[in-house]
């Protein structure tokens, strides 16, 4: 109450003039002052707009926001710790072999791996020919510019005009066993499917799904200055190629039949309905990773050259064009 009120009320009391009444009329006259007064005030400070909180503020109670580029460390402790998208632009470092999982998944990628580098021991029921899968994609499937899986895994459902359909990535690794094994497709679902599948996820852990990163299939080359020339490419082929692949181009053999290096024509190589008889997609290859573990030093047009001198010999055939 304020202190002019009590004050005279106190004035009526002594005077004898107090009516206890008047203490109503008091308290009804100070609640209509009241609301007169709190109603614009309230009206106000719904209309104005809502402020943000301080940034100050917010920073004291909230963690700081990585600003490396690297994403945050995955709560997963199967996920593999050095397998990181390391910018937008698309580069990718798949995860170490020492990092491989544990458990049934585990198995299944150790698998997927052995069949990848040994598919002539672990999937020789679907192969035709003397080839591994390594022997295309090298580095057990992991280099970048020779076709790494990695870099493959997250491009599909994808549509091909190989056979005009939208391929999942097992129709994909299906068609290699029939191409470029010269042999028969695994049934889908078959455990060396499966095995292969989960090695290419889990080599693709980490990677965004849909966009293309740096180092998948085989860098494009621009087109020759000439147009690509057998004779110029059995030069090249005699001078850096022969030592390994052979004078014969049938590959070189270990003592117990297998091939330490594998043919390039002949029986025993990838079939002519295979991605790599054509000459742009060999150029590519053989620029990017041969002589190997020295890619990059041939000339863009010796490799046109000696792609189109491969391509020039005997190979099993295209199976789509084989009459049953």
């Amino acid at each position: 109450m304020p202190h002019w009120l009590r004050k005279w009320i106190q004035g009526q009391k002594q005077t004898g003039r107090f009516h206890p009444s008047w203490i109503l009329l008091v308290v009804l006259a100070t609640l209509v002052v009241a609301g007169i007064v709190w109603i614009p005030v309230e009206l106000v400070s719904k209309t104005e707009p809502e402020r943000q909180p301080d940034a100050q503020a917010v920073s004291a109670t909230t963690p700081p926001v990585p600003v490396t580029g690297e994403p945050a460390p995955a709560k997963n402790p199967r996920a593999p710790a050095r397998a990181t998208l390391a910018s937008a632009t698309g580069d990718f470092t798949p995860p170490d072999i020492d990092d491989l999982p544990d458990g049934d998944f585990g198995e299944a990628v150790r698998l997927g791996r052995n069949i990848f580098n040994d598919t002539q021991t672990y999937a020789r029921a679907y192969v035709g020919n003397g080839l591994n899968c390594v022997n295309c994609h090298l580095d057990a499937g992991r280099k970048a510019d020779s076709g790494p899986l990695w870099a493959a895994y997250g491009m599909f459902p994808a549509y091909r005009e190989k056979n005009s359909l939208v391929n999942t990535y097992e129709d994909r690794l299906a068609g290699c066993f029939r191409f470029s094994m010269n042999g028969k497709e695994p049934p889908r679902g078959s455990k060396e499917l499966v095995a292969l599948m989960s090695y290419s996820y889990w080599m693709s852990r980490g990677a965004p799904i849909g966009v293309e990163l740096k180092g998948r299939g085989y860098p494009k080359l621009a087109a020759p200055a000439q147009p690509a020339d057998e004779a110029r490419g059995k030069k090249v082929y005699e001078a850096n190629c022969a030592i390994c692949h052979g004078a014969d181009g049938l590959g070189t053999r270990l003592s117990d039949g297998r091939y330490a290096f594998p043919p390039l024509w002949g029986d025993d190589s990838f079939n002519a309905g295979a991605g790599m008889t054509q000459v742009h997609n060999a150029a590519a290859f053989i620029r990017a990773n041969m002589p190997l573990g020295q890619g990059n030093t041939l000339t863009e047009q010796e490799a046109w050259d000696v792609a189109k001198f491969m391509n020039s010999h005997p190979r099993p055939a295209d199976p789509r064009k084989v009459k049953s």
